[in-house]
């Protein structure tokens, strides 16, 4: 596959790819640009393709497309699932593209959701491409480190709390090639792991689905850091294997053996402690623990302003859940909080402005829930490292 430049096209972000007598029509954009949705909306009035792909999946293109997708979010199914953790990234990244585009008055994600309508209106079908963002996020974490977790977290949120401005005349630097090359080259070193799941896998997993939708002529619509890797995907003569990209990989077995190990240890540690020191003292490491994991628990959950029994139950169920890796106790504080204080409809429909706001999380049922969650955990993780330091060493008395 080729790319052609005979024809004169009404922007640079426009890219013209041919291949055994199939023309793919690929645009660039960028996801909070007024100027990215009206050229969609132009090419494909001119163009009039047989199909027009997007990048998106079909929970994406959902939440954008329904102004109510948060009504319809069962907050106590999240939590059952363990994916809360998921849910915090999610509202993390949308908040800070929703900032970048209240500066100049677009909504995130604008340029494909036009890019459907107009398909729609001219009777085009829409052909959604992207892999399921639930997979990407997954794989992404699993991908990631504890520390670069935290790192890439904490640069978002201080990229919500910047007061940076942004103008269409800098987004259309930044759709630059070459700028973009240099973007791409510094995330790759500063986290390459994370560059090869939200960028390199899904320029292939994007180049796939689009050679693959049926249609003569074609109009593609995907963000301008895809499309360097998109040419070289669909200029080659290989096929990758997309099964292999929706595989979220396994937690790896170091981390079964420690999550379990650590736990074993401790226990081990009383017993042993019983057997050379007596039942007495063996009670009083039990104690310890009890209350070096349960009262830094409650107090996360009381600082987030949790109901009294999901104190109550930080405070009872962190002692056992440290003992165990299948659950945390932010995830069990979490639901009995969303049981006895669910959120109301009002605040699913402002939750992203809200997240912008930290001083709101408290006001916020839902949001309070995900503090309930973060503060509960970090108690618990807190008290699992003083109560078994404090056990440890006493083995040696």
């Amino acid at each position: 596959m080729t790319e052609d430049q005979a024809t004169e096209e009404p922007s640079q972000d426009v890219h013209r790819l041919a291949s055994d007598g199939r023309q793919i029509i690929l645009i660039g954009t960028a996801h909070i640009s007024q100027e990215s949705a009206d050229l969609v909306h132009q090419v494909i009035e001119d163009e009039r393709p047989d199909r027009v792909c997007v990048e998106l999946d079909e929970r994406r293109f959902e939440s954008l497309s329904q102004e109510t997708r948060w009504e319809n979010l069962d907050i106590k199914e999240v939590i059952r699932n363990k994916q809360l953790s998921t849910l915090l990234v999610n509202l993390l990244l949308g908040a800070y593209q929703k900032k970048l585009g209240g500066q100049i008055g677009v909504t995130p994600g604008s340029e494909l959701l036009a890019a459907a309508k107009t398909a729609q209106a001219l009777g085009i079908p829409v052909a959604l491409c992207d892999r399921d963002i639930r997979i990407t996020l997954r794989r992404a974490w699993r991908r990631v480190g504890f520390f670069k977790k935290l790192w890439l977290m904490a640069s978002i949120v201080t990229g919500l709390l910047d007061d940076m401005e942004i103008s269409e005349e800098q987004l259309r630097e930044i759709r630059q090639k070459d700028v973009l090359n240099e973007m791409m080259a510094e995330l790759g070193q500063a986290m390459p792991a994370l560059k090869e799941v939200l960028i390199d896998e899904r320029d292939v997993y994007l180049a796939e689905k689009i050679r693959d939708t049926p249609g003569d002529k074609l109009v593609a619509v995907v963000g301008a850091g895809h499309v360097a890797g998109m040419v070289e995907v669909l200029q080659a003569t290989a096929e990758a294997d997309l099964e292999e990209l929706e595989v979220i990989p396994p937690i790896s077995p170091i981390w079964k053996w420690i999550g379990w190990g650590i736990p074993a240890m401790i226990v081990g540690a009383i017993v042993y402690i019983g057997f050379q020191q007596g039942g007495a003292a063996a009670g009083d490491n039990i104690v310890y623990w009890i209350l070096a994991n349960g009262i830094p628990s409650a107090i996360g959950a009381a600082l987030a302003l949790a109901h009294p029994l999901a104190i109550a139950s930080a405070f009872l169920s962190a002692p056992l859940t440290s003992l165990t890796p299948v659950i945390g106790a932010g995830y069990v504080v979490a639901f009995v909080q969303a049981y006895f204080r669910p959120p109301k409809v009002k605040e699913f429909q402002s939750v992203g402005d809200d997240f912008m706001r930290p001083k709101r999380w408290w006001g916020n049922k839902l949001l309070r829930i995900l503090l309930v969650f973060i503060l509960t955990g970090l108690g618990s993780m807190l008290g699992s490292v003083v109560g078994g330091w404090e056990i440890l060493t006493n083995l040696f008395q």
